[in-house]
């Protein structure tokens, strides 16, 4: 009866989340979610401590932590895998990472019932990160890897007939600088939605059964543009 608790702060938006899943396959999960610009760092803590006291669960109980670990913004992706870190090595748990863009294809397929998404979150410096998805019974396929780019140069695989592409995150405020052969293959788009803790920390469950479970110490955050740089360098 694993419980787990996940925080993200990579976006404009602070959550946090924590999942009890009891036998019978039974779950609970309760959650903590605001648009909160520039306060992460104050916001975050309380939000653990509210999680906790509604599921009546104490920090030693965890059997791991999880974070939301990029692309997203540099600042907040430091400050929740800093938090993140710190909870992790103190209860000597595991600590996962979780890809911020998977968590928005998650959100898509639970609460619309996509099953192709495109994820976007607005890079900033004109660029945005981007990955598609594919999601169903047997869980999540990446169907474009993660990446960095311009909008400009979105390019989608084309679905068998009946599917289309749900867009979904902030990276789709920019969909008028992406090729109008792309947006032809968007049936749908959501430029509001932030990642969410609550997705997080269902994929962090995920990957727990597994068996994927790294210590603190191994998990680093995601940033794409650093890679980008440095396979430039390189």
């Amino acid at each position: 009866m694993p419980i787990l608790l996940a925080l993200d702060a990579s976006s404009s938006a602070c959550s946090a989340a924590l999942l009890i899943q009891q036998e019978g396959g039974r779950e609970q999960l309760v959650s903590r979610f605001a648009l909160t610009p520039r306060e992460h760092t104050r916001r975050l803590l309380p939000m653990v401590d509210e999680v906790l006291a509604e599921a009546g669960v104490a920090l030693a109980q965890l059997d791991a932590v999880a974070y939301g670990r990029g692309p997203g913004s540099f600042t907040g992706l430091r400050i929740a895998a800093g938090t993140a870190q710190g909870l992790a090595y103190g209860l000597d748990r595991p600590l996962l990472g979780v890809s911020t863009l998977e968590t928005l294809a998650l959100h898509a397929h639970r609460r619309h019932g996509q099953t192709h998404s495109v994820t976007a979150m607005d890079a900033r410096m004109g660029e945005i990160y981007v990955a598609a998805w594919q999601c169903g019974a047997d869980g999540i396929e990446a169907l474009l890897p993660e990446a960095v780019m311009a909008p400009q140069a979105l390019q989608l695989p084309s679905l068998q007939a009946g599917n289309e592409w749900y867009g979904i995150g902030s990276g789709w405020a920019l969909a008028e600088s992406m090729p109008v052969t792309t947006l032809a293959l968007v049936s749908q788009r959501n430029a509001t939605k932030e990642p969410a803790a609550e997705e997080m920390v269902l994929l962090a469950a995920r990957d727990y059964a597994q068996g994927i479970r790294p210590m603190a110490h191994e998990s680093q955050p995601i940033y794409l543009r650093d890679q980008v740089a440095w396979q430039k360098g390189a």
